[in-house]
């Protein structure tokens, strides 16, 4: 059997003076050493996507991080800060493929960014700036410290006992995890089940009731995941689930 193919989310960004379509290395890695799935980078087309054809080839779907934010249109929100980064492109092609996704069954994992496209896709709303939230820590990383340091263990996040995330990782009641974002969850939407919580009280991680796989965290597992044995076991979970759909195909 081949491996399963795992779509990968681009974004639509400036290298240099040309626009491209870019997904960084350790999401693609995630996919092949983690979840030993075979990875297939989706253009942030939007409107141009063929759904159809995109879901008809897919055993799963990894939505990735990004330096970019969701417009805040998508929750009903005006833009507080015009100088964070957007991409109205992936916005346009994210939100309507977790829809569609979620309604044919296909494995789905989300990682910060692409976490936070599943709470909006489904209703849910955002923090546009979760350290100016009275009774929020700052989950921002310190952007002029070496890479190893930005993604190294910052919290701890509390993970509902008997939830799927727990369970997946061996029956753990706390694991600790990087932070690297500016936005998080502020309203959660309908049909999401936190599976873990900051020490604030900020969802780290959720699933979809009744998917049989869909599952977000806002930290970044897949960063140097070889040698993180937590990320390994989600993406093998992730995988194995990838492969029980392709059976079924």
């Amino acid at each position: 059997m081949r491996r399963p193919i795992v779509i990968v989310s681009a974004c639509r960004q400036a290298v240099g003076v040309h626009q491209c379509h870019t997904a960084q290395v350790k999401y693609v890695d995630a996919v092949v050493r983690g979840a030993d799935c075979a990875p297939l980078i989706l253009p942030a087309l939007g409107e141009a996507t063929d759904f159809d054809a995109v879901l008809a080839a897919a055993d799963g779907i990894m939505l990735t991080g990004s330096p970019s934010n969701l417009h805040p249109s998508h929750y009903a929100q005006d833009l507080r800060d015009p100088g964070l980064p957007q991409d109205p492109a992936r916005d346009a092609t994210t939100l309507p493929l977790i829809r569609a996704a979620l309604e044919r069954g296909i494995p789905l994992i989300a990682v910060c960014r692409g976490f936070q496209e599943i709470n909006v896709a489904l209703g849910g709303s955002l923090h546009q700036a979760v350290q100016e939230v009275q009774g929020m820590l700052d989950h921002r990383e310190d952007k002029h410290a070496a890479l190893d340091a930005q993604y190294g263990p910052a919290h701890s996040v509390a993970l509902t006992p008997g939830g799927r995330l727990s369970t997946m990782l061996g029956g753990a009641a706390t694991i600790d995890v990087n932070s690297l974002h500016g936005q998080g969850i502020a309203r959660l939407a309908p049909g999401l089940v936190v599976e873990a919580v900051a020490e604030d009280g900020l969802v780290e991680a959720f699933s979809v009731a009744g998917a049989g796989f869909a599952l977000g965290v806002q930290w970044h597992p897949e960063w140097r995941i070889t040698d993180n044995a937590d990320a390994m076991r989600m993406f093998a979970a992730f995988g194995q689930a990838c492969r029980a759909y392709q059976s079924t195909t």
